[in-house]
């Protein structure tokens, strides 16, 4: 099991659920180092102070908040500890819900909450099949990292999941980003749900970072003195806008039926974009090439053929 990174407990009514939270994502990101590219040498973040101009040592640096110019307050991590919160050492379930009234948008990070010890396994089990068994979620309040936070308690695989949750105020509105009024027809609409329907699939297993696999192809490359791999290969797509909508959605739908194999070897997937034309270059001088034979020559052949 991960490294817990918090332990506390949900409160459930008056039931409590002693859990500590795993992370329940890993990171794959290929993480470089700074360096000093004359020697490879790491280059080091200081943390200095600003007043004497010296280097301060981990243990010597706290919080502080800036109440007015030049003015600044301590706060100490015990301080922050001790507030009178309800959540401060608890996952407090505030709310149920139904689970398509969550905003997807306001959903950010994602842990597992593990049942802390024997005493957890029962109520743990009771808050897991009461998930189970409803369409709803649950909303919760806890304090971590400084701040209270909104959550979602969820049920994946038998393991309750709390989701962090940004507040209603977090959210900004996409209002003045959407594109002005503009008519779509209605063959154009079902063309578009034929395409979703041609594109959907059971799951995401399939999917990878072909971007990481690239990136550690060139270091390992790096690494044994090899030539790098030789960059992808341009598929010749231009950006631009699409005049004719509906011929690009035809011509799509057609590729992804040609893509599951729904249509005959015969059949033909359109392009949304002509290819470009190829410029053809004037030779200079012709080479000599085999002289044609003209009529006349082709009728004497014909009768020295006959006569002998």
């Amino acid at each position: 099991m991960p490294r817990p990174l918090w332990a506390g407990a949900i409160s459930f009514g008056l039931v409590t659920i002693p859990v500590k939270i795993v992370s329940a994502t890993e990171d794959h990101d290929v993480h470089f180092h700074r360096v000093h590219l004359a020697d490879m040498g790491r280059v080091r973040t200081r943390k200095v102070c600003e007043l004497d101009d010296q280097v301060v040592p981990q243990d010597e640096i706290g919080k502080g908040y800036e109440i007015a110019k030049d003015q600044t307050v301590p706060v100490a991590d015990e301080e922050l500890e001790q507030m009178p919160l309800p959540t401060a050492k608890a996952i407090e379930i505030a709310a149920f819900v139904d689970a398509d009234t969550i905003d997807p948008v306001r959903i950010s990070d994602s842990y597992y909450l593990a049942a802390d010890g024997q005493v957890a396994a029962k109520p743990y089990t009771l808050l897991r099949k009461a998930l189970e068994r409803s369409s709803k979620v649950a909303v919760a309040k806890f304090a971590w990292h400084g701040r209270e936070r909104l959550g979602l308690l969820r049920i994946r695989e038998g393991a309750i999941v709390l989701h962090s949750m940004k507040w209603p105020d977090e959210v900004r509105s996409p209002d003045e980003l959407a594109p002005r009024e503009v008519e779509v027809g209605e063959e154009e609409i079902e063309q578009a749900l034929r395409l979703a329907e041609q594109m959907t699939i059971e799951d995401l297993s399939g999917f990878h970072d072909e971007y990481r696999e690239a990136l550690e192809g060139i270091i390992a490359a790096k690494a044994e003195g090899k030539p790098l791999p030789a960059p992808a290969e341009d598929e010749g797509k231009e950006k631009g806008e699409v005049v004719d909508l509906m011929a690009a959605l035809n011509a799509s739908v057609k590729a992804a039926e040609e893509s599951r194999g729904e249509r005959g070897k015969d059949a033909t997937v359109h392009k949304m974009r002509p290819s470009k034309k190829t410029t053809r270059k004037t030779p200079t001088k012709k080479t000599a090439a085999a002289p044609k034979k003209s009529t006349a020559s082709k009728k004497t052949t014909a009768k020295k053929r006959s006569a002998s």
